[in-house]
């Protein structure tokens, strides 16, 4: 048995200081990957015994960031999607094992007036391709913050988000297309109508507290992995971010 874990921790520094190596030790995952690190290189000293690190920083400082934590060495690590356009945010890192790749993502967000959905749009059919290229060699598991509620079961408040950032016809079509295109959303594989979950909550209007939340936060996995899946879980009473981590474990 693997098991995953896939956590936006909205800054690590930040997270380090509210349970992050709580969570870290007491979950004991073969593979832990983050997003929006807000770091760059020699900005934190962090010791996780019995890991190897992977990380990937954004030019910006302070922004977006990537890191892969995991047991087993990969063969293979590389960083980004390999377009120079896509690759200075410090959005992907791909570690290659023996029979599966494995794929950490922040997907940039749209942001406010949408202002960036037409870069969204391009970036994810780059995204798509990238992982549908891998999936060539060996089956793929995806994970991370990818900046999408599929659908109206996957938030709180469907029907006054139709148009924001997060929850646009585009983006939700995009994540069909990817689905379609041999992807399993492995939540929706164990519970395909439970509602209520979310991985993420606004640090406004006590969002938490009242549970209006998104789930954007997967585990995606190649349909050749359906008969290794054994179960998918979001860590609800893990406090340390707007978001809380995912989790998969395959056979």
């Amino acid at each position: 048995m693997k098991k995953f874990i896939s956590w936006n921790v909205n800054g690590l520094r930040a997270c380090v200081t509210k349970g992050f190596l709580d969570f870290f030790n007491e979950v004991n995952a073969d593979v832990f990957c983050l997003q929006e690190t807000k770091l760059q290189a020699g900005q934190i000293d962090l010791q996780l015994d019995g890991y190897y690190m992977y990380w990937n920083y954004a030019e910006k400082k302070g922004y977006s960031g990537t890191a892969l934590f995991t047991k087993e060495e990969p063969i293979s690590v590389t960083y980004g999607l390999g377009i120079e356009e896509h690759d200075k945010e410090g959005r992907v890192i791909t570690a290659e094992f023996e029979d599966y790749y494995f794929v950490t993502c922040y997907t940039p967000n749209s942001k406010n007036e949408l202002l960036r959905l037409d870069y969204r749009m391009v970036w994810e059919d780059a995204f798509r391709e990238y992982l549908k290229n891998l999936e060539k060699a060996k089956p793929v598991i995806v994970c991370g913050d990818l900046n999408v509620a599929h659908n109206e079961i996957d938030l709180k408040n469907p029907k006054t988000n139709r148009k924001n950032a997060g929850f646009t016809d585009e983006e939700r079509g995009k994540m069909t297309a990817l689905l379609d295109s041999g992807f399993t959303d492995t939540f929706r594989y164990f519970y395909p109508d439970r509602e209520g979950i979310y991985s993420w909550w606004s640090y406004r209007f006590k969002a938490r507290e009242k549970n209006a939340g998104w789930r954007i936060d997967y585990f995606l996995t190649s349909k050749a992995l359906d008969s290794r899946l054994v179960s998918a879980d979001i860590h609800t009473e893990v406090f340390g971010s707007d978001h809380c981590p995912v989790e998969l474990v395959i056979e």
